[in-house]
């Protein structure tokens, strides 16, 4: 199974599509209806039942709940509209749940570094892990639980045996599933102004391992999606070039975590390089080529948002064009999905071009 594969594979987590699904579900397509009623594109009775209908199973605060599922995935699309009158008892309720399932994950991760034993990815990253987590309670603006995430991601970025401790089987770099996502939110809670000790130098320990793996081609630098065991034995990757351009595994995701790093550090050198990683990116004709869907994980609407956020804040001037050109000219397949993360919903919310909710939070690109 290649890294886009996987990919594909690792978003398709909700079976059936349940109601509480940020990914496939009526959670993730509320947030389209609460953007559009935001901007008055769209009406707030609609955005409301599509709030009901995310809450009809009830709030899951079982093992698999995460920013994407249960209670942490209502409480991140709740406080979309957190000022809406009627919504108190219903964040209440999913900003306690998320507590619970913090308080589990947190426990149980430091559990096993205490152990020496090596992560799943599902401990740490941004789809299911505590990396998701920490995404909800910076949303909530609660400074003290984040802090609480940092501190276990502080830990997370020390060695382990000569590998980095967030090594599984390999090493993945994508933002959906692997340490951009830490990096990403490490940076954005510095930014903030909310820091562990540890936090700066947990930033530059992952910028240097990113660093080790940068590659250089015709068309710019890119990172190999993953790095396997064999890799770092013969200093080399097994990837021929980069993947396609997607927010979750391919150089926009990557080097958009690498400008939040590099602003937040204020290391303006390594801040330019990753604008232009992914400028070299959005201009290459055969790299766009590899976009075969509209979707916000890894099509076209996800390198348009990544491009649009990074170019808002560039050192150097982004061309916004090409990843504009490629969204519009892409078409809904017929079997598209109707949800936020490989479906309609996220397509659709990146060709409006408003983030009025903040929305994009969830892909850690604001």
């Amino acid at each position: 199974m290649t890294a886009e594969d996987t990919s594909a594979h690792a978003t398709a987590h909700t079976p059936n599509r349940p109601a509480q699904s940020l990914s496939g579900g009526a959670a993730g397509i509320a947030l389209l209806h609460l953007e559009r009623a935001v901007t008055s594109t769209g009406s707030w009775p609609q955005a409301h039942a599509w709030l009901e209908r995310s809450a009809r199973d009830g709030l899951s605060v079982a093992d698999n709940a995460s920013l994407y599922y249960g209670a942490p995935a209502l409480a991140f699309v709740l406080h979309s509209c957190a000022r809406r009158p009627g919504l108190a008892g219903a964040l209440a309720t999913a900003d306690a749940g998320t507590q619970t399932v913090l308080r589990r994950k947190l426990d149980a991760a430091h559990r096993r570094i205490d152990a020496g034993a090596r992560p799943l990815a599902a401990e740490f990253d941004l789809i299911s892990g505590l990396t998701g987590l920490g995404v909800c309670v910076r949303r909530r603006g609660r400074p003290d639980l984040l802090r609480q995430i940092l501190t276990y991601l502080v830990r997370l970025t020390e060695p382990i045996q000569g590998l980095p401790g967030w090594w599984t089987h390999h090493s993945d770099h994508g933002m959906a599933h692997g340490i951009t996502g830490p990096l990403a939110l490490c940076a954005l809670a510095l930014h903030d102004g909310v820091e562990v000790d540890g936090q700066t130098a947990a930033i530059r320990r992952i910028c240097a391992w990113l660093d080790t793996w940068e590659q250089r081609g015709a068309s710019g630098a890119w990172w190999p999606a993953t790095v396997s065991a064999a890799d770092v034995n013969r200093g080399d990757t097994h990837q021929d070039g980069p993947l396609r351009p997607s927010w979750c595994y391919g150089t926009p995701g990557i080097s958009f975590a690498q400008t939040l790093a590099a602003r937040a550090v204020g290391d303006r050198a390594h801040q330019r390089r990753a604008e232009r990683a992914l400028a070299n990116c959005v201009s290459d004709p055969a790299q766009l080529a590899r976009l075969t869907d509209r979707s916000l994980c890894h099509g076209t609407a996800g390198l348009l948002t990544v491009a649009r956020r990074i170019s808002a804040d560039a050192l150097t001037p982004m061309p916004l064009t090409p990843a504009l050109g490629a969204h519009q000219r892409a078409t809904a397949a017929p079997d598209e999905p109707p949800g936020f993360l490989v479906g309609t919903a996220g397509a659709d919310l990146a060709a409006a071009i408003t983030t009025q909710t903040a929305w994009d939070a969830c892909l850690l690109l604001s």
